[in-house]
């Protein structure tokens, strides 16, 4: 394959075509291909491609081409977010597309450009791995962040058994180790800079997740099916709200659930400032005799100042338990980065003007704890996380996935769902707008989910917990010491003959 680059496309057009490869493999080793088992194998283009490449620039285009690639790919339903749900001109949601997988592709240009030399070196196993994964933690500190690496061993068993120890970050570990073995078995290298990879054999070692159970405890999961569209196409009234109420109090009241879920904030309901949504909400947990969890708009003061995206927990009696607000809001759907904001059409009044909620709030439910967040938030583990390392018995994840239309995303948004509940070792409740509401067991299975773009109620299964994970206790030490140690073996490889 190196002779290939080096000899019969000059220029280096085949390693462009490797790392486009790359690109590709990337987008559909996650829904909506969902071809996981290509994972060990996805970055070998690209690898190979650098392996071949002296050029430091180059390397960085070689990384940014499969990130653009990849980030283009998987998140192509941005696109339809910015001109159907934002209403912008097709041409100007096109340009805001195309910056978003330019900027998001330097991560993996980054990449690119560090990793190549350690790929000569014998130790290029676990120092590569630890390369990929300090560079893929960073997204979340920058911007956005969705599917990594990881995301794609969700369903393999053996890497798996590191979800509750290392977080996402040990997949990812696992998953870059392996293209990096394969890679360098194609280039022929000594058998000895490939020994590294038997160490992946321990996870045979590890503790399996929990295996499947029936659940001893009744949730109703309500899905409602009201589409963004239908909420801009006439103004919201009165009546519209009682008809959206009663629809979806007959849903929730079904059966003798202890604990109601309704999804994120599907239409301009206030729990504060609308007297009739209140009310409907105050007489449905009280028929149910159940808790009942509801999205709404809170306020950060009484003026209406300051919009915060919450849910608020409601008791058996009707009175209200707590409320946690939104921390983690979704660029160009809560917020808007100046200046873009005159181009995105407002939904509501407060769409893109919401502000962070600035605290974990663990809702009490009688004797139990819960851990609600809120759509997006799913995304990063280290927020996740922290509602289980408070206390919460049960993680909730209500979200509005009408956004998203009939996309990828929503399976993409329930495959990271999973490694929630894989991390935490918790059952986790689902609740969407328009689908994929679900029910995830500790293991991150999917033992229960209802049919998208259809309102309809999930009697779910399921139990609480008080046991705390490994990474749980501790939270993303595992991303932390890969940092230190792709540092540490690009110091190595500086000094190093």
């Amino acid at each position: 394959m190196i002779w290939v680059i080096e000899h019969r496309w000059p220029g280096g057009a085949a390693s462009i075509l490797l790392a486009g490869l790359s690109g590709v493999l990337l987008v559909i080793i996650f829904p909506a291909a969902g071809v996981a088992v290509l994972a060990p194998v996805a970055l070998v283009p690209l690898l190979t491609a650098l392996a071949a490449e002296p050029r430091p620039r180059r390397r960085f285009l070689l990384g940014w081409v499969s990130g653009c690639l990849f980030w283009a790919g998987s998140c192509y339903w941005i696109y339809e977010v910015l001109r159907v749900h934002g209403r912008m001109p097709a041409a100007g949601a096109g340009v805001l597309f195309a910056g978003f997988f330019l900027v998001k592709g330097l991560h993996l240009g980054v990449f690119a450009w560090l990793a190549a030399p350690l790929l000569r070196r014998s130790w290029a196993i676990p120092a590569v791995a630890a390369l990929w994964v300090a560079v893929e933690g960073t997204h979340p500190y920058l911007g956005f962040t969705w599917l990594v690496l990881g995301n794609a061993a969700t369903s393999m068993a053996a890497v798996a058994r590191l979800a509750p120890i290392t977080g996402v970050a040990g997949l990812s570990f696992a998953l870059a180790a392996m293209n990096v073995a394969v890679t360098l078995a194609l280039l022929r290298r000594p058998k000895t800079h490939l020994a590294w990879i038997a160490a992946l054999l321990l996870l045979f070692l590890l503790p399996g997740l929990p295996g499947p159970a029936p659940g001893a405890h009744a949730a109703n999961l309500v899905q409602t099916r009201l589409l963004d569209e239908e909420i801009q196409a006439a103004p919201w009234t009165p009546a519209r709200t009682a008809k959206l109420l009663e629809e979806m109090g007959a849903l929730s009241t079904a059966g003798s659930p202890e604990l109601i879920v309704w999804p994120e904030n599907p239409a301009p309901l206030y729990f504060y400032h609308d007297p009739l949504f209140r009310t409907h909400v105050e007489t449905i947990a009280r028929r149910a005799r159940a808790h009942l969890l509801v999205g709404t708009v809170a306020y950060r003061d009484e003026a209406g100042r300051q919009p915060l995206n919450s849910a608020v927990l409601v008791a058996p009696d009707g009175t209200e338990v707590a409320r946690y607000d939104k921390i983690h809001l979704v660029p160009f759907g809560e917020f808007v980065l100046w200046p873009f904001g005159s181009l995105v059409e407002k939904i509501t009044r407060e769409a893109g003007d919401f502000v962070p909620g600035d605290r974990v709030v663990v809702m009490r439910a009688g004797e139990r704890k819960l851990g609600t967040f809120i759509c997006y938030e799913s995304a990063f583990g280290r927020a996740v996380r922290k509602f289980a390392a408070d206390g919460a018995e049960l993680l909730v994840n209500v979200s509005n996935d009408g956004w998203f239309g009939r996309s990828a995303a929503r399976d993409q948004h329930l495959l990271i769902a999973r490694l929630r509940a894989m991390e935490n070792g918790r059952w986790l409740l689902r609740a969407t707008n328009t689908g994929l509401t679900a029910v995830i067991d500790p293991a991150g299975r999917v033992t229960a989910a209802l049919p998208p773009d259809r309102p309809g109620v999930l009697a779910a299964r399921f139990d609480y917990s008080e046991r705390r994970t490994a990474y749980t206790r501790a939270g993303d030490w595992f991303w932390w010491l890969t940092l230190a140690a792709a540092g540490a073996a690009k110091i190595g490889e500086r000094i190093s003959p």
